[in-house]
């Protein structure tokens, strides 16, 4: 659906399309629905094989043009799961898919933290590898009893094999015996005196426990299973979900987005959404009277029940969603109502509705490591994949002369690649920025001019009119969010290229240091206060001793 500029506000996919059109356009609207009805101009369609192939497309393109009336999940990044190695010398890792036979695989874990927090529990408990890459010299996990160290000796495969075996045990849920194991080792530690270890052992019992309480829900019926249920209140639906692997309950998430249509189609329309980048299980349950839509889908099992287990874990997620609906409303949240806002931001500046804003920001020190950084507002939420960085070419503490510089290299190349320009331009600055940009542009630009105590007061254009605004209003706190972003984004590219110059004139010149360690110690060692936390005895085990003795010295000097 395009509105009269030709530009794209709605993307959808139908089984029946007259149908579908009919309900917009036949009968009398409300709220979202009607606004969209009011823009919508004229429509152009494209016909798929199968509606497997139309969702695919519809999501292609809604990432493509992402339309102001289309609701997308946030958060939408693949579930991580737990990845055991089945070489001769296994390793734990985390994994965002099952692609590679090497492994096995359990989860996934709706909560990462969680996921993590397994994998270093299992590293303290049993010596595997740390190393992605066997080093030729033992690291300080050979020292503290977490490694056999398979770099320098050859491990007893029986070994290793009794090690994979508890570990599988103990994610598919059986870490009794374990437990049992690290007790009995607590308590012989204790009546030896050795409290400290006896210490490190309680405290993995504590971690055992604190894991294991995320996963007491368990039924032998739900070997695969994730569970849908959505409640909607005010105009916003919540999409609770409850996943369940190997009989256990791994985690909850729920989503809330505005409402415009039916809630059924909405939420099978989530649920397509969720499975995009996802594993399908074995079965899904769902609170919806339609199942043959989703079944037809994902060729899997979908039920939507009355009674017994399944309709329990149904309600379980219901409770969940009202829950979380709950806290939405009464957290009042900022990032609401932003569509609304930025109609009152058109009006304000008598332009039209600013759905795409662009917003610049320049960063130096004393003119040293001068960058600018872009960061892109779509439909008033940051679209981070749409972020952009600049090295400023010209003088760096010339600030109106960088802002000219990266506004003209940004819609420069825009323009040779046919790019949409934005909406509405906003600089970080006042009157004497604004004028910098001498040349024309095809879009409004404005600044957020400061006081004399660098507070932001409100909105100035090119002319000298000041857009003077309520510091109360959640239009000024939405704008706020805005400069706060794009700041923060300039502030971080700029420390990191300060600490990659840094790190350039540390490194010169010492003798023994290659490329491949370098780049072994930068990827160990991600900043300056990073590498001279490091004790000499650590980066001997990255370099050479005389190596990490010359690079320790000039550190701390």
């Amino acid at each position: 659906m395009f509105d009269k500029k030709n530009k794209i506000i709605y993307i959808g996919k139908a089984k029946d399309l007259y149908k579908r059109v009919s309900q917009y356009f036949l009968r009398p609207q409300t709220g979202k629905v009607a606004a969209m009805v009011m823009h919508g101009d004229h429509f152009t369609y494209i016909l798929t094989k199968t509606e497997k192939e139309a969702l695919i497309l519809e999501m292609n393109l809604i990432h493509e043009h992402l339309p102001r009336y289309n609701i997308l999940l946030k958060d939408d990044s693949h579930y991580p799961y737990i990845a055991l190695a089945k070489n001769h010398n296994p390793l734990l890792k985390i994994a965002r898919n099952r692609s590679d036979n090497k492994f096995y695989y359990f989860g996934p874990y709706p909560n990462s933290g969680a996921a993590y927090q397994v994998i270093d529990m299992l590293n303290k408990l049993f010596p595997l590898r740390k190393c992605r890459t066997l080093p030729k010299v033992p690291c300080l996990y050979k020292e503290l009893g977490q490694c056999l160290a398979p770099c320098v000796r050859t491990v007893n495969p029986d070994v290793y094999q009794k090690m994979v075996n508890d570990i599988r045990s103990f994610l598919d849920g059986n870490n009794q015996a374990i437990k049992n194991e690290i007790k009995q080792k607590m308590l012989t530690a204790s009546e030896e005196e050795r409290y400290e270890q006896a210490n490190e052992y309680k405290k993995l019992l504590q971690a055992i426990d604190k894991v294991s309480e995320k996963q007491v829900m368990e039924n032998p019926m739900f070997k695969s299973l994730d569970v849908f249920a959505y409640s909607h209140r005010d105009g916003y639906l919540c999409l609770a979900v409850l996943t369940y692997r190997n009989a256990t309950l791994l985690g909850k998430n729920a989503y809330i987005v505005p409402t415009f249509f039916n809630n059924e189609d909405e939420i099978i329309h989530l649920i397509e959404q969720y499975y995009q980048d996802r594993e399908v299980p074995k079965m899904i349950a769902v609170n919806l009277t339609n199942t043959q839509e989703l079944e037809a889908m994902f060729l899997t099992k979908v039920l939507s029940t009355k009674r017994g287990a399944i309709y329990e874990a149904i309600l379980v997620a219901e409770n969940n969603a009202k829950d979380s609906l709950d806290k939405h409303f009464m957290s009042a949240r900022l990032t609401d109502n932003n569509l609304d806002l930025l109609v009152e931001l058109g009006k304000l500046l008598k332009i039209d509705t600013p759905y795409h804003i662009e917003l610049f920001d320049n960063s130096h020190l004393q003119g040293s490591d001068p960058v600018s950084a872009l960061v892109v507002y779509i439909n008033g939420r940051p679209n981070k994949k749409m972020y952009r960085k600049y090295h400023i070419e010209g003088q760096g503490n010339d600030d109106f002369a960088s802002m000219r510089e990266v506004v003209a290299r940004r819609y420069k190349r825009l323009k040779e690649e046919k790019q949409p320009f934005p909406d509405l331009l906003l600089l970080d600055g006042g009157l004497p920025q604004l004028r910098a940009i001498k040349e024309k542009y095809p879009f409004p630009i404005f600044g957020l001019y400061k006081d004399d105590k660098h507070q932001t007061r409100g909105i100035i254009d090119q002319r000298g009119k000041i857009y003077p605004l309520n510091h109360e209003s959640p239009l000024f706190l939405l704008l706020m969010r805005m400069q706060d972003e794009v700041h923060r984004f300039a502030i971080s590219f700029h420390k990191e290229q300060r600490s990659k110059r840094m790190f350039k004139s540390i490194f010169d010149d010492i003798p023994g240091l290659g490329k491949k360690r370098l780049e072994v110690l930068m990827k160990q060692y991600q900043t300056i206060d990073d590498l001279t936390k490091a004790s000499e005895q650590e980066l001997c085990q990255i370099l050479s001793a005389s190596v990490a003795k010359i690079l320790y010295e000039r550190l701390h000097k």
